[in-house]
């Protein structure tokens, strides 16, 4: 299983992404769920991806293998973000047509789920889900988030604090809040975690940084996130009945 989230702001684009996948409780790996194209002035596009490893990774190499021909649809000849999400379920479908009635006949489901976000230039930062059958929808203001994979430990900090004007400082903290809420519930998702942060009409990538348990801030976000939510419980008042 793995767990990632992105968020489209007014400021611009957060994601974050685990690393862990799992097939038992005795065979588990680390592998990069996140990946990033980017022109510096002209374009950035990141994803991210949950549910079957050999999908996901067969649909990132076409993408990434397409950017080399002219000729044919590709991330780096899309004019606008839309394009690019239906650039992304086209390769799904090609993928499904080639994989899934083999990996049906060995009882493997063709599950994929992938974030797909970025900026064009002359057009503002978009975020897209693009499912198992190739097609998408999009985030809006009223929902300015993406959640796939494990999703349900770590939404409701975000249904609580994002909103569409929230700085992306915040926003990062608030991804890292769901995301350690995740693992702290949920064996199969872990880290190293991918954190990507991209400032609106910038056209690349502001930061993107690698983060473990040695990372200072992620200590001290899971450190105090802990004990003020002990504290703030233990402010409620306690039933009166009782």
């Amino acid at each position: 299983m793995t767990y990632c989230v992105a968020m489209r702001l007014e400021k611009g684009l957060v994601f974050l992404s685990d690393s862990r996948t799992n097939a038992g409780v005795d065979h588990i790996n680390t592998f990069r769920k996140m990946r990033v194209w980017q022109r510096p002035g002209e374009r950035v596009v990141v994803m991210c991806t949950s549910g079957n490893l050999s999908v996901s990774q067969s649909v990132v190499n076409i993408i990434s293998e397409r950017l080399a021909l002219t000729d044919s649809a590709n991330l780096f000849n899309a004019p606008n973000m839309f394009e690019v999400a239906r650039h992304v379920g086209d390769v799904v479908r090609e993928v499904h047509r080639r994989d899934a009635d083999a990996m049906h006949e060995f009882g493997v489901e063709f599950n994929a789920s992938l974030i797909v976000g970025g900026q064009i230039y002359g057009e503002a930062p978009r975020l897209f889900n693009v499912y198992a059958a190739g097609n998408f929808i999009e985030a809006t203001e009223d929902t300015p988030y993406i959640q796939i994979g494990e999703s349900k430990y770590g939404k409701p900090i975000i249904d609580r604090v994002l909103r569409y004007g929230s700085t992306l400082a915040d926003a990062a903290k608030c991804a890292l809040v769901s995301m350690d809420s995740t693992i702290r519930s949920n064996l199969s998702v872990g880290l190293p975690l991918d954190l990507c942060v991209i400032e609106r009409d910038a056209l690349t990538v502001k930061s993107h940084v690698s983060v473990n348990l040695d990372h200072a801030y992620y200590a001290q976000i899971r450190s105090q996130w802990g004990e003020r939510l002990r504290e703030a419980f233990a402010e409620l008042p306690n039933p009166d009945w009782l």
